[in-house]
């Protein structure tokens, strides 16, 4: 074992963990990052080559975040030197009395700028797209798109050029809490007097070590690629914007979507759920019920789309039964810090999640209200891991 102890050890390279090691070596904390595969991987929930960003949310607290995150994601952009973010504006559909009808009434409330989009006007501001009758459409004109990979490595690079270590393929084998906490893997050993666990769908593997179960559920997820049957036709140089449908009648759960940007003549469109799995082993979830649900909506709503998709990729969120985040202290060892259960929209707040939880590892006062990502609200669901 070295005799060298960090000021913090950050488990978990994927947006959050990169971005609370940024935080970290920025103001001068000696920090080190494990990440149990070897960097770049496609294992977790951060790759891939765009996320959406967006204020489109029905709760306060969310739109409230998002004000900071954008300043931050525009000052990491300029400390990296590397486009970041691309302002498309986010189209919101859904049945004028649901899920819709509270984003609208938020985004209104807090004066995000919008532009509502009336039925007999639909085609013209969207075209080759079909609006469900019943639905009401509006354009978050703030959002857009993160290029996801580039903003992970310029989190990593950043953490380094502050002087910061990183240590891949360094799989966690034991946490030993104390004034100072030790780390183990396969590797070595290391000391840190704070730690924080940001492992994504390996979360509650590490948190068995601290004895804590936290009620997390970890699902795959299809990521369809549709091609265009006109190239261009959905094409990002044409204006079309990210989407997502918040209700539909083939599911309840969200569908979104990108223009075409990322392969030449395919648009991303995904389904905000999908099946449980084991994320050692989540090629051996085959379930496409998702693609189904996906290609109806499809062959529905965009007619210059096909309605199989040219190529399929995995991704895994790790949900909370609430899909709000957990951002706390360990109940018992309160310098152990976990960021967990993003449930799939967790990325675009990476740099603001990744100052709080900074604040939390130094000990210091959270810049927010934490009171809907603390663990205490599972406190019936919560399961000793010892």
């Amino acid at each position: 074992m070295s005799s060298e102890v960090y000021d913090c050890i950050v488990i978990g390279a994927g947006i959050q963990g990169s971005c609370t090691a940024y935080h970290l070596a920025k103001n001068q904390k000696k920090t080190l990052l494990l990440e149990q595969f070897v960097l770049p991987h496609s294992r977790g929930s951060s790759h891939g080559q765009t996320r959406i960003i967006r204020k489109s949310y029905p709760e306060d607290f969310y739109i409230h975040m998002m004000t900071e995150t954008y300043q931050l994601w525009a000052q990491m952009e300029k400390e990296a030197g590397v486009q970041l973010f691309r302002r498309t504006g986010l189209l919101v559909l859904g049945p004028e009395n649901g899920d819709y009808k509270k984003i609208k009434a938020n985004l209104q409330q807090h004066k995000v700028p919008i532009v509502l989009l009336e039925k007999e006007e639909f085609n013209k501001h969207i075209p080759n797209m079909n609006l469900t009758p019943g639905d009401g459409a509006l354009v978050d004109t703030t959002a857009g798109l993160l290029y996801a990979d580039r903003a992970l490595r310029s989190a990593q690079r950043l953490f380094q050029s502050y002087g910061g270590v990183i240590k891949d393929g360094q799989k966690v084998t034991d946490i030993n809490p104390g004034s100072v906490v030790t780390v183990a893997t396969a590797s070595g050993t290391y000391r840190g007097r704070s730690v924080v666990i940001t492992a994504g769908p390996w979360a509650n593997t590490l948190l068995a070590n601290v004895g804590l179960e936290l009620p997390l559920q970890v699902v795959k997820i299809n990521v369809c690629y549709w091609g265009e049957k006109v190239p261009g036709s959905y094409h990002i140089s044409r204006r079309f914007p990210c989407f997502v449908q918040v209700e539909s009648k083939e599911s309840k759960h969200h569908i979104y979507g990108f223009p075409s940007n990322e392969y030449p003549g395919l648009m991303k469109v995904c389904y905000h759920a999908g099946s449980e799995t084991n994320p050692d082993f989540r090629d051996k979830q085959t379930d496409k019920t998702d693609i189904d649900i996906i290609s109806r909506y499809i062959a529905r709503c965009f007619p210059a789309l096909e309605p199989i998709p040219a190529v399929v990729e995995t991704c895994l969120y790790t949900n909370t039964p609430d899909t709000h985040f957990v951002l706390d202290r360990h109940p018992t060892h309160s310098n152990i810090i976990i960021g967990a259960g993003f449930s799939g929209h967790g990325f675009k707040f990476g740099p603001l999640i990744g100052k709080i939880l900074y604040e939390l590892s130094m000990g210091q006062a959270p810049s927010y209200d934490l009171s809907p990502f603390r663990i205490a609200r599972f406190q019936h669901r919560q399961k000793s891991a010892l």
